[in-house]
């Protein structure tokens, strides 16, 4: 079972990230520009939190706030379940499935590394699915 280093290494290595204190619509342009579901929230060094697309959605289009006088800090979750790069693909599809959250922040010595999707989790099962059931058709047909 492949880790979350070997998904890390799959991926172009950038993190996009916005301060806590810009606007909200600040982030949800980025979201749009890079075609990503969620943006990180650094406060300097430190990881302060996730904001996605599900807490634009439930903390200001359904609250009727603007997005342009509203900050980042004030809708993100702050609670961010992260992983580390030795963490298994099944460890954290249980933690996307059983938290329902669709991306996971990659942290080692207080760095952000990385961020891990549901979709790239659903990926990696797949490709080591089709290697496996390759190998079994291969052992058949032997």
């Amino acid at each position: 079972m492949r880790n979350v280093r070997h998904l890390l290494e799959a991926k172009a290595p950038e993190v996009f990230a916005i301060n806590p204190d810009a606007p909200v619509i600040d982030a949800i342009r980025l979201m749009a520009e890079k075609r990503i579901g969620a943006v990180l929230v650094i406060d300097g060094a430190r990881l302060a939190g996730i904001l996605s697309e599900r807490d634009y959605a439930r903390k200001i289009v359904l609250q009727g706030r603007s997005s342009a006088d509203t900050a980042v800090r004030e809708i993100m979750t702050a609670d961010v379940v992260t992983v580390g790069v030795d963490d298994t693909v099944d460890h954290c599809m249980q933690l996307v499935t059983h938290r329902r959250i669709r991306h996971l922040p990659v942290v080692a010595g207080g760095e952000v590394l990385g961020v891990v999707s549901i979709g790239d989790l659903v990926k990696a099962v797949i490709e080591d699915q089709q290697v496996e059931l390759d190998q079994l058709q291969r052992y058949i047909a032997s």
